[in-house]
């Protein structure tokens, strides 16, 4: 029905139903009529709470009239509300991309039908550190981001976000990979050679890129634009939102960041404590001058963390490597860059 056709039929049908002419749209009109059964149940998300459970919310009560995943999973029981509890009979593999599709229906009859992928629950997280990151961009070597493992686990659905790209979405998600303690992991951030793979299972000489090394993991971002600068903020996030690691990153020492997104990621890693004062103090509101200063950084000249030491999640665990002494996928150099007075 036209938009024309509309407004007429219900021009001649409100009157007819005791509605007095109003100064309201025809959907507000419509509304009135329709009541609360037009009030459709909202998705608000879906979220792997253990091995064994999926939940999702809605904005108002409803029941599963179907469910499906894939991969397949056996469900054990199903539940009602707002909040819908999915229980299953086998735990999921930790971090695994799965779609669930799934239609509901509230207790007018509404339904709504979601398409939705998520990552199930992975609770062997590695303790993990940023190692080394390449701000400055030279065909063919990529920005990157390295981290050291300091224990074994499982990689899946951590999430790592690049807070000058943007903080909407992750710039990398891991897919499930088993990892041992003290391997090297380099987030490369473009693809040049199209032949680059990412490092799942334990070939590590797997991928033939620039600057993929065989005793490192590496991966691979798609596309070839810059997503790492001098002024940034680096959070690695696993699925809770929980800090892993992060990194402040400023060319100047501005009084405020430039961007909502640099101010918004820097308050996350202050208010988690993974980015402190000079002193260990906490810090509310990190800001540039909080940051390690990164202006004499160049594309061979990284910024690197001392390995050798404790992460004091300050800026005195970083520094810049000499010329031509960027190492990803191995131990950090421990020639340093002194600027000219």
């Amino acid at each position: 029905m036209s938009k024309y056709y509309r407004s007429f039929f219900w021009g001649l049908f409100l009157p007819l139903l005791g509605f007095s002419a109003c100064t309201c749209s025809n959907e507000q009109a419509i509304q009135q009529v329709l009541g609360a059964n037009a009030e459709t149940p909202v998705f608000l998300g879906i979220k792997a709470v253990s091995p064994q459970e999926v939940l999702f919310e809605f904005s108002q009560p409803v029941r599963v009239s179907s469910l499906y995943f894939n991969p397949s999973l056996e469900i054990q029981s199903i539940g009602e509300g707002s909040s819908v509890q999915v229980q299953l009979k086998e735990a999921m593999h930790g971090g695994e991309r799965i779609m669930a599709d799934i239609l509901v229906e509230d207790g007018r009859g509404n339904t709504l039908g979601v398409l939705i992928p998520f990552r199930s629950k992975n609770d062997r997280i590695p303790k993990l550190v940023i190692t080394e990151l390449r701000t400055e961009y030279a065909n063919p070597k990529a920005e990157f981001v390295e981290f050291r493992t300091l224990s074994a686990g499982n990689l899946g659905a951590l999430r790592l976000f690049i807070a000058g790209t943007g903080m909407a979405e992750p710039v990398f998600e891991f897919p499930p990979v088993e990892v041992a303690a003290g391997e090297y992991l380099v987030l490369h951030l473009r693809t040049i050679d199209p032949a680059s793979v990412n490092e799942t299972d334990g070939d590590r000489g797997l991928s033939p890129g620039t600057e993929a090394f065989p005793d490192a993991r590496d991966f691979w971002v798609p596309g070839s634009v810059k997503r790492l600068r001098k002024t940034d903020v680096v959070l690695l996030l696993d699925q809770d939102d929980k800090v892993l690691d992060g990194v402040l990153l400023s060319e100047n020492p501005d009084a405020a960041w430039a961007k909502d997104d640099l101010s918004r990621a820097a308050e996350i890693l202050g208010s988690q404590g993974a980015w402190l004062g000079p002193a260990g103090e906490k810090l509310k509101k990190p800001g540039p001058r909080d940051a390690f200063p990164s202006k004499g950084a160049t594309a061979t000249r990284t910024i690197c963390r001392e390995e050798a030491s404790a992460d004091s999640n300050t800026l005195q665990d970083w520094y810049i490597c000499d010329s031509s002494q960027a190492s990803p996928g191995k131990p950090n150099s421990d020639k340093r860059y002194q600027p000219k007075p």
